[in-house]
C-alpha cells in the first residue's frame, strides 16, 4: 500500500483513497513540527495520553463502562500524530462502515429477528420451567 511521501515537516501526502482535507502525518503545530526537539517531546506526549486511554479502556473491558468506545478515542489521540494509528483508525472506519450496512439489509434484519425471537422462546421457557420446579423465592425470604 502506498503511504504517500514525507515532505520536510513530517507530513505525508493523502493516499489514492485519502480525503485530500486528512493528510497523513503530524498534527502537530506548524511551530512545534519546525523544532526537532520540541516535535519529538510533542509525540512522546501524544503517545503517552493515547496510551494511558487506551489502558484505560482495556481495563474497563471487563469491568462496567465504554471499554471499545474508550480504546478507539486513544487510537484517535494517536492518529493526531502517527501514520500508522491514523491507517489503523481509517481500517477500522471502513470496517465499521461496512459491517452496518450489511446489518440493515433486509435478508440479515430478518435474520437477526428470527433468532432473537427463538433465543427469547427459549429463555421465557427456561424461567417459566425453573419457577414451575422451584417457585418463586426471593433471596430475602428463603426459609431455612
Amino acid at each position: 500500500m502506498n503511504t504517500g511521501s514525507n515532505d520536510s515537516a513530517g507530513v505525508t501526502e493523502p493516499t489514492a483513497g485519502a480525503k485530500p482535507d486528512q493528510p497523513l502525518g503530524s498534527r502537530a503545530p506548524q511551530y512545534v513540527q519546525s523544532r526537532r526537539v520540541l516535535h519529538l517531546s510533542w509525540q512522546v506526549g501524544v503517545f503517552i495520553v493515547g496510551l494511558a486511554v487506551v489502558v484505560a479502556g482495556i481495563i474497563m473491558l471487563p469491568l462496567p463502562g465504554p471499554g471499545w468506545l474508550v480504546i478507539f478515542g486513544g487510537m484517535a489521540i494517536w492518529a493526531t500524530e502517527f501514520v500508522w494509528a491514523q491507517l489503523v483508525l481509517r481500517w477500522t472506519k471502513r470496517k465499521v462502515t461496512e459491517a452496518a450496512q450489511r446489518a440493515l439489509d433486509p435478508k440479515v434484519r430478518r435474520r437477526n429477528i428470527i433468532l432473537t425471537t427463538i433465543g427469547l422462546v427459549i429463555v421465557a421457557v427456561l424461567v417459566a420451567v425453573y419457577v414451575w420446579k422451584f417457585g418463586i423465592a426471593m433471596p430475602w425470604k428463603i426459609k431455612e
